[in-house]
């Protein structure tokens, strides 16, 4: 519910800001005005009210004539709401064309804002003044009107307001797998929303409003608004309120809206949406150029926030080609586990679906026609939880460690996990069985790395990062001897990577290579990191990555031939989604690549997701799990497990190593 909570917040909190930049910037003006579009019940004026904040500025809100009769009355029936209107007076909606209420400081209209003349008509009556310093809000309103209407609202309001500031909230990016989930809620509340086909991302909307008519525009979405421009003591405040695990959909659903701000007139131009860092630069410029604010704003976007917007490098080479997995099994779950019993046996653990947390062990088993799904009876210790690692262990086995239950409950049970395949006709047996082990171990933790390394002829169970109840992200490292069931220490040097959680870490010549993950802040990561193994311990070694790969987290990565390919995840800095990076682990050559998920008859969301390979060859990789469960446009879950052949892109990446 936080989730929730958490997308209301910043929302209010971008039209706040931009509010409060344009109460700075009109601060000299003796009478300023807010024309709220399709106002609905929302309470501005009554919080302005209460805050002591509305000197000199006058509300004008508009909304469909049946919405403000009941809105006026709501006020007029609520003695504490009309005693903040002392001089209302009582008004005829015939004899004031649509004024529903009227007061020095709030006016509340009925009236279709797509009647450009009524609208000019009733906020004449209401006593807008249209040369008046006036701030325009649209959150989430021209957008359900078809577009032509939505766009001549936006130009009437450039038109009319020459001293004005246009600001909006609204939805982008409607063909990603999000996007299409987003579409089909709304299309579902009867609500479909209009403006996403012609203005898809903020490029669009920012020339929608030069196009028609306004001077400046700046639009960010609201990752980019999140970071730079709520204080980080703000952000760590909001953050500690409650446990908060639902990064996938909040960083997504923040991708797929935007706040803008519009203006026209030389007062306002001062209140645009400005990045903390541009306002040293526009100053210096305004300082060396001698030109007025207004004309150097334009160049605030030269500057780099701290999440740079970044262009994939993609292959110049044809998608990947996602398919249903042979038998389409039905698994719809987030955070399970995977690992490999045998050739043909996939093993999942822990999860949440629909009906909450998986309390069954699963198995996908190879058959003749297919694949399929079997929940297995499983003996003894079973922890059930999201987020934990499996690792299977050479000789038969795996290894459970980690996981929560809820963000106040994790765990830091290992347990050992033995199966019996039996033959093809019978059943699978597991037992799962905790393991005592000796020394200091690492405490509970979720969305960490287990891989297995080698040191002096024993095998160690490597646990890397992660996050607990109270440490947003961790960075440590321990290791637990296998053989003597002993967490031990061993000497690593190098620079330690940073602190992170929904990494990936896979095993790489006797170590094992750590790559992205969600990092302190909650920025993502790109980096690459090799564990390699030394005569008296482990060194770090930061790998050289070009081009730099987008950053990511809560993807897969496997090693395969000296490659590191990295599928899905989430990142926050180029439009799309991420399809597959490939890293050269010995050049440090990066290259990514689209996945074609045509064939998939689902929005295919690859994050929370496990993922394995299916030949000892690493040709093909099967993806299993994954989605969100996103408070605002409900649960959706990837159906069936899917598979992707890599080796067009090995085969390609190939030639080009040896060109």
């Amino acid at each position: 519910m936080f989730f929730f909570v958490r997308g209301y917040y910043v929302r209010w909190k971008a039209v706040d800001h931009c509010m409060n930049q344009f109460f700075h910037a009109t601060n000299s003006s003796s009478r300023r005005q807010i024309l709220s579009l399709g106002a609905g019940f929302d309470s501005l004026f009554f919080r302005l009210h209460s805050e002591g904040a509305l000197g000199g500025v006058t509300v004008f809100e508009v909304d469909f004539p049946e919405v403000a009769q009941r809105k006026a009355d709501l006020i007029n029936s609520n003695a504490c709401l009309k005693d903040t209107l002392p001089d209302l007076e009582a008004v005829s909606n015939q004899q004031t064309n649509a004024v529903f209420i009227r007061s020095g400081h709030y006016n509340l209209i009925g009236v279709d804002v797509r009647k450009e003349q009524k609208v000019e008509a009733a906020l004449s009556g209401a006593g807008l003044q249209w040369d008046t310093p006036t701030l325009v809000l649209s959150e989430v309103v021209l957008t359900y009107m078809e577009t032509q209407w939505s766009d001549a609202v936006i130009g009437w309001a450039a038109r009319l307001l020459p001293q004005s500031m246009f600001v909006m909230y609204e939805q982008i990016h409607p063909d990603d797998p999000f996007g299409r989930v987003m579409q089909n809620h709304f299309l579902k509340l009867n609500s479909s929303i209009h403006a996403l086909k012609q203005y898809p991302h903020t490029v669009a909307q920012t020339q929608r409003f030069i196009q028609k008519g306004w001077k400046k525009c700046v639009c960010l979405d609201m990752n980019q608004f999140y970071f730079d421009l709520l204080p980080e003591d703000e952000r760590q405040r909001v953050e500690g309120l409650e446990p908060f695990d639902e990064f996938e959909e909040w960083h997504q659903k923040c991708s797929h809206y935007f706040i803008l701000s519009a203006s026209k007139g030389s007062v306002t131009n001062q209140a645009l949406l400005m990045l903390p860092k541009c306002k040293y630069l526009v100053r210096y410029l305004c300082y060396v150029y001698s030109s007025p604010l207004a004309e150097v704003h334009v160049l605030c976007s030269l500057l780099v926030p701290s999440i740079p917007h970044m262009i994939p490098q993609w292959a110049e080479h044809p998608p990947l080609v996602i398919q249903p997995m042979c038998g389409s099994p039905c698994i719809e779950a987030v955070g399970m586990a995977s690992a490999v019993l045998a050739p043909g046996n996939i093993l999942l653990t822990g999860g949440c679906g629909r009906r909450g947390r998986d309390t069954v062990a699963r198995v996908l088993i190879k058959e003749q026609g297919g694949w399929k799904s079997a929940c297995v009876e499983a003996h003894g210790d079973r922890v059930v939880s999201l987020y934990q690692t499996l690792t299977s262990i050479p000789g038969g086995g795996v290894i459970l460690f980690g996981g929560r239950t809820s963000p106040l409950n994790p765990t830091g049970s290992i347990v050992w996990v033995t199966f019996d395949l039996g033959d093809p006709q019978s059943a699978v047996q597991l037992s799962f069985k905790n393991m005592i082990c000796t020394g200091t171990g690492p405490k509970p933790r979720w969305r960490h790395t287990s891989t297995l390394v080698c040191h002096n002829d024993k095998t160690f169970l490597f646990v890397f990062g992660g996050r607990t109840e109270k440490d947003p992200v961790l960075g440590d490292a321990h290791f637990l001897c296998l053989e003597d069931k002993h967490w031990t220490e061993i000497t690593v040097v190098g620079v330690v990577p940073e602190a992170r959680h929904s990494h990936s870490a896979c095993p790489y010549g006797g170590g094992l290579v750590i790559f992205g993950g969600l990092g302190k802040g909650g920025r993502p990561l790109c980096d690459a990191v090799y564990l390699r193994p030394t005569s008296s311990g482990f060194c770090w070694e930061r790998q050289n990555l070009h081009p730099p790969p987008v950053p990511r987290y809560s993807h897969s990565a496997h090693v395969i031939n000296e490659k590191l390919v990295v599928v899905g995840g989430v990142w926050l800095q180029a439009d799309g989604v991420p399809g597959v990076a490939v890293i050269n682990l010995n050049t440090g050559g990066c290259v990514e690549i689209q996945l074609d998920t045509s064939y998939v008859p689902w929005p295919l969301m690859l994050h929370s997701f496990c993922s394995e390979l299916l030949d000892s060859e690493g040709t093909e990789v099967v993806l299993i799990g994954g989605g969100g469960n996103c408070f605002s446009f409900g649960t959706h879950l990837n159906l069936h497990p899917v598979t992707v052949d890599l080796r067009p892109i090995l085969c390609y990446l190939n030639e080009s190593d040896h060109k």
